[in-house]
């Protein structure tokens, strides 16, 4: 999606009555468009990185079925609570209470704009393929090249700038294109022998069991699919309520088809350990290996148009997550204000200065653009973990449901979903997890603002605990990480 696609999609409820309602190609053109970024042209290697084939195979089921539980959460809920239009953290405000819904729309904010540093990261490791001084972009030259992006998009959006038909085509068929044509091409130039010539894996003792391989390949799979609650968040624009489920479906199961392709094919290109050292974004490589230099070209520019286009996209995504949530006293209010235009200016320029210092810490700590969708990976777990145990929850309430309508089905689907993000979490791994402790924990002193001046009451007995509990695992992972008791970025 561009920013024009975001942006209509994404404005207040107030300008919803201006604009066009969107029906079901633009809903489903926006869920794709969330979930197509960065994170495909880079699959080979993520995936190879610490898995042989056949963990591979399992870790895509294992997202098939919990993302389609997730996939089909969204749907229930969003034609049993049609109230609820801001987002994944209003279902979790809804079922569980003010503290953690605010936690959701946090987790969602930090994992937008963390996000975002990781698509600036690998726009200019792609362009090290034409200039090699920009490494794995984190050398100080595309830090630079990546913050005067950063603040070209951010005036651009406060100009409230709308793209042209023209370019919405060339960066839809920038990001889809290419990926069809590598599969099609990886395809033919498969060979079996290499597929199969260490398929456990457990040749390279490096990789470890099977279920150690499998739990490396969650999170690069979840982060491929960020984004498929897209048509959820924006369900107030909705043309017809019942085509936010058919768009997430069918958005769902185009990517799907697309990911499982492109890590599985390459694996038939070059052996897990060749694959695990190919340079991101690792497409380009691959396709060099088959078709020679002009593949790597195709690749390189292909993911920088469309990783532009993504940048653009999820900054005015990330800047309207807090926007949304000031304006209904989720967060403090002066997130929810606005400049003559109508963007989000406040919320925009909180999330670039934090993606700008972001940008500065890859620098110093070397951050590369994995460690980076780790942690946005990892940071959208709570919103969820909670949109499945709300789920859930009416079900076995009844809430929302007709008298005598079947509920085990629903409630069944809605646990799934929340054992796969807690399953998730166990994955990610302490670094991951004390990261996310540490930009969570913060949280708190805006929460406590939003309360007051809502003049409500700031915590209930158990959110007291929680509160206290995160704060206290925040403090401890910032003083492991200082000591190097675990790993930072």
């Amino acid at each position: 999606m561009t920013a024009a696609d975001v942006h209509s999609a994404s404005g207040t409820a107030a300008s919803a009555t201006k604009q066009t309602k969107l029906h079901l190609g633009a809903l489903t053109a926006l869920v794709i468009g969330s979930m197509v970024g960065s994170g495909v042209f880079s699959l080979p290697q993520n995936m190879a990185a610490g898995a042989g084939p056949l963990a591979i195979m399992i870790g895509w089921a294992i997202t098939a079925v919990g993302m389609l539980a997730l996939v089909f959460v969204y749907q229930s809920l969003a034609t049993r609570k049609p109230d609820l239009d801001a987002g994944p953290y209003a279902y979790a405000k809804a079922g569980f209470g003010p503290f953690i819904g605010f936690n959701s729309a946090w987790g969602y904010w930090i994992s937008a704009w963390v996000g975002n540093v990781s698509y600036a990261v690998i726009v200019f490791s792609a362009l090290s393929y034409f200039f090699p001084a920009f490494g794995d972009g984190n050398t100080w030259q595309a830090v630079l090249g990546a913050s005067v992006l950063l603040w070209v998009i951010h005036f651009l959006i406060l100009a409230g700038v709308r793209q042209a038909a023209i370019v919405n085509l060339v960066v839809t068929v920038a990001k889809i294109a290419p990926i069809v044509l590598f599969a099609g091409i990886v395809a033919v130039a498969f060979k079996v022998d290499v597929f199969n010539a260490d398929f456990t894996g457990l040749g390279n003792a490096d990789l470890g069991s099977i279920v150690n391989q499998v739990k490396s390949t969650m999170l690069v799979t979840l982060w491929v699919f960020i984004g498929i609650e897209g048509a959820s968040v924006f369900s107030a624009r909705a043309e017809r309520r019942k085509d936010i489920a058919t768009a997430t479906v069918l958005g769902f199961f185009t990517c799907l088809a697309l990911y499982a392709l492109v890590s599985l094919l390459s694996l038939g290109i070059l052996n897990q350990p060749e694959l695990a050292a190919l340079k991101n974004p690792s497409m380009a490589g691959l396709l060099e290996a088959v078709v020679g230099p002009w593949g790597a070209v195709l690749i390189n520019l292909a993911l920088v148009v469309s990783v532009i286009g993504a940048f653009l996209s999820w900054t005015l995504l990330a800047a309207e997550v807090p926007h949304v949530a000031g304006r209904d006293g989720t967060m403090p209010t002066f997130f929810g204000r606005e400049n003559a235009r109508g963007v989000p200016s406040t919320s925009l320029l909180i999330t670039n200065l934090l993606v700008q210092a972001f940008l500065v810490i890859t620098l110093f700590a070397q951050s590369t653009y994995q460690a980076l969708f780790f942690i946005a990976s990892a940071a959208i777990l709570v919103p969820y973990i909670f949109s499945g145990a709300y789920a859930a929850k009416l079900a076995i309430t009844g809430e929302g449901y007709r008298e005598g309508e079947y509920r085990t089905l629903p409630m069944l689907i809605g646990l799934l979903a929340t054992v796969y993000g807690l399953w998730l979490v166990y994955a990610a791994g302490l670094s991951y997890l004390f990261m996310c402790a540490i930009l969570y924990a913060p949280g708190i002193v805006f929460f406590v603002w939003a309360r007051k001046e809502k003049g409500e009451r700031i915590f209930h007995p158990v959110e007291a605990v929680l509160a206290a509990a995160l704060v206290a695992v925040g403090l401890y992972a910032a003083y492991a990480m200082w000591t190097g008791a675990v790993s930072a970025l």
